[in-house]
């Protein structure tokens, strides 16, 4: 009954979560013809030997990365065909895991299911027998950035190829750094107490913020924290009060809020819409799928570049926010064949062997930005992009994939996320006490968490 009752509420906390990161954006229509509500009825099996079944979302996002998989691997298998089960976001995905699990019948599933990569290890804790995993499958997993594969390693065993990576960027708009006397160097490599007194110029000379986030969703704590190399779990419970590095960080923030350095959106349209493509800001952190969204303001074209986030120390400053990988269900029957496939194919294949035309395409076409080390080896992700003054920023973010610290993760990565949002909200608009914010926010969370 625990184990029911936590997934029930993770599936349900989640629904919001997954539309709006990660392109988690609503399909109608899935492969085999039928719309999104259909899919669970649909058959997940082909009799061909050729042919493999996936469940996925988003077919401006993931679904063109799939395809571009199955192109790719046609080069090796011309008969191979990906049948993309289109589901109307993550959620749907981990339900029907779920159902499947708790049923005890995982002919239900599909061969391969895309998963979020903040819940796949307590899937696999909880329903070991719903996975394969995938240790000696012909893949450089060296190559892969070992933060994200710390999410879909588990006993030490692999279970997921990487699909799209998370890593965080932190974009400026030049022509306003340079307005009020500052260039890209100035906020590279910087403490949080630099980027402050650069913010307050910013506003100052521009009218024009240096950060925002959604005050709803926010993300910031978590992004600031890993780049210390910090979690906001310990062994496996919330650690928020004795955290040194999360109390200051969210002195931090307060500061930021305070100085007019950073807007808290009252939402994540205010956060998209107002604050970013309404030219509200002069910077954006969170991970690099929010690159779309900037690009929306065609006149706002070459003034915008990336770089690293500042820290607490002035190091550079790596973190991530999203993403998901591909998993191999105990529903495949092929399981050789899927193996092989998601190897070549999401791997880490080098440009020595012949580039990757997923990682190409996929970037191409529905802007996936792979986790794989030699990607950024490609023209493709040398290329400069206009947008960004010409700026290489596929290769700069693979090779800040490389960099980014593993910290330890919790199914409750969300719900830890609103509990601050909501302490951060008590500090700023009623005044309370940072400590005793922080205190009311680790014990709600400990309750949802059943563990007082």
């Amino acid at each position: 009954m625990m184990k029911r009752k936590l997934l029930s509420l993770m599936l349900v906390g989640t629904m919001a979560a997954s539309m709006v990161a990660c392109g988690g954006a609503s399909s109608t229509d899935n492969a085999s013809g039928e719309g999104a509500d259909g899919a669970a009825t649909a058959a997940v099996q082909s009799d061909d030997e050729n042919t493999l079944t996936v469940y996925a979302w988003d077919e401006n996002f993931n679904i063109p990365a799939l395809q571009a998989a199955e192109k790719d691997y046609q080069e090796v298998n011309p008969d191979f065909h990906l049948e993309i089960i289109t589901q109307s976001q993550s959620s749907d995905v981990e339900s029907a895991v779920t159902l499947a699990a708790e049923a005890g019948d995982y002919s239900t599933l599909p061969d391969i299911v895309l998963f979020q990569d903040h819940y796949i290890q307590q899937y696999v804790t909880n329903y070991p027998d719903a996975w394969q995993d995938v240790d000696d499958a012909d893949c450089d997993w060296d190559g892969l950035g070992a933060e994200k594969l710390s999410y879909s390693t588990v006993n030490g065993k692999h279970y997921g190829f990487p699909v799209d990576a998370g890593t965080a960027i932190f974009a400026y708009r030049t022509d306003l750094l340079e307005e009020a006397g500052y260039t890209m160097d100035d906020v590279t490599g910087i403490t949080w107490d630099e980027f402050d007194k650069i913010g307050v110029d910013v506003y100052n000379k521009t009218g024009k913020y240096l950060l925002c986030m959604d005050g709803d969703g926010n993300d910031l704590f978590y992004m600031m924290l890993q780049a210390e190399g910090a979690s906001q779990f310990k062994d496996g419970e919330p650690y928020f009060t004795e955290n040194e590095k999360l109390v200051e960080i969210f002195n931090v923030v307060v500061k930021l809020a305070q100085d007019n350095v950073l807007y808290l959106a009252n939402d994540w349209s205010d956060y998209t819409d107002q604050a970013i493509q309404g030219d509200m800001v002069a910077g954006v952190y969170n991970g690099n799928w929010i690159i779309p969204t900037i690009e929306q303001v065609k006149d706002n074209a070459g003034k915008w570049e990336i770089t690293t986030a500042p820290t607490l120390t002035g190091a550079e400053g790596y973190a991530s926010n999203g993403g998901s990988s591909l998993y191999i269900t105990a529903n495949c029957k092929k399981t050789d064949l899927a193996k092989d496939f998601l190897a070549y194919t999401f791997g880490g294949r080098s440009a020595e062997d012949g580039q990757s035309i997923t990682y190409d395409e996929a970037l191409t076409n529905g802007g996936v930005i792979g986790t794989c080390a030699a990607a950024a080896e490609s023209d493709v992700y040398q290329q400069g992009v206009e947008f960004f003054n010409d700026q290489p920023i596929y290769a700069d973010i693979v090779e800040y994939t490389q960099h980014v610290p593993t910290v330890e993760q919790s199914d409750y990565h969300y719900s830890a996320r609103e509990q601050l949002a909501t302490a951060l909200q008590d500090v700023l608009t009623n005044g309370e006490d940072v400590e005793a914010a922080l205190a009311n926010a680790e014990q709600q969370l400990r309750f949802e968490m059943e563990l007082d």
